[in-house]
């Protein structure tokens, strides 16, 4: 069922709402995703993503985003990415405006000032505060809750995004899953969109989001195609089952998917219909 879009935990569901918004109203899936990552993204409330995220184990908050739009399987990318607020937007001008599929660190923000983006600071008073804190106690929550947006606009096409800050004071420098195509997201416009969350590096090990685009290829839908690559992957590593790793999929003809490796992960799923927020029982 056309338009559709599905966003990963809680705090998606303002992003679910502004994408199927747009694409209620004919916008294509690139923008409506774009849009709606960029909601949590601004949104200082949210501490694992864009402004007011995580920060490193220095201080700096350093941002991981992705895009890849089904027609013609274009992506593009940034990582380690300072001082810029919209990394979304960011990676989609890498897509667009370059021959290159994913920029880092220094070159990603010189790239994002050159494009007319504002340098910012992204800690809030908040974040600085448990940074802090962290700082002198050396113990805090894991936060690695990355914002994941599919859509599939009134034309058919798909597209999926992804953007995170990371594991919360991680090493300078580290990447996850977010912005790398196959693991944190993929799309194939005549296949479906898929996006990954919770611990990158495991989500790596695994190319999750690629592998699920190709069950999907084999005809297996999108609800089957997510679980099954959980429990593969908890099949191979059961320490999996002690970390939470949500998936999410959509396919061509608006059926969605959703698997995690544990409770707690939840899902934003709309249509023309409405939007409403779904548990996802552990597999």
């Amino acid at each position: 069922m056309r338009p559709a879009a599905i966003a990963t935990w809680t705090f998606g569901l303002g992003a679910c709402e502004e994408a199927v918004r747009n694409l209620r109203a004919g916008t294509n899936a690139l923008d409506a995703v774009e849009r709606g990552i960029r909601v949590v993204e601004d949104d200082p409330e949210v501490e694992s993503v864009g402004f007011g995220g995580a920060p490193n184990a220095d201080g700096v908050v350093e941002l991981d985003a992705a895009v890849m739009w089904g027609p013609g399987r274009r992506c593009g990318a940034v990582a380690g990415l300072r001082d810029i607020r919209e990394a979304i937007s960011v990676a989609r001008l890498v897509m667009e405006r370059t021959p290159h599929c994913l920029l880092v660190g220094e070159g990603a923000r010189r790239f994002a000032l050159d494009h007319g983006f504002a340098a910012q600071e992204l800690l809030t008073e908040g974040s600085r505060s448990k940074w802090e804190e962290w700082k002198r106690a050396g113990a805090c929550e894991e936060s690695h809750d990355t914002i994941c947006v599919l859509g599939l606009d009134l034309n058919g096409d798909l597209c999926a995004g992804t953007s995170t800050s990371g594991i919360r004071y991680k090493l300078a420098g580290r990447v996850g899953d977010t912005p790398l195509v196959g693991c944190g997201l993929y799309c194939d416009n005549e296949v479906g969109a898929v996006a990954a969350t919770g611990p990158g590096e495991d989500i790596v090990r695994y190319a999750m989001s690629f592998r699920i685009v190709e069950e999907m290829r084999r005809g297996v839908e999108p609800a089957l195609a997510c679980r099954s690559t959980i429990e593969w992957a908890i099949f191979d590593d059961p320490r999996l089952r002690d970390r939470l790793i949500g998936v999410i999929a959509l396919d061509p003809a608006g059926r969605w998917g959703a698997a995690a490796s544990r409770e707690g992960f939840s899902a934003a799923v709309g249509d023309k219909a409405g939007v409403e927020l779904v548990p996802v029982a552990p597999v």
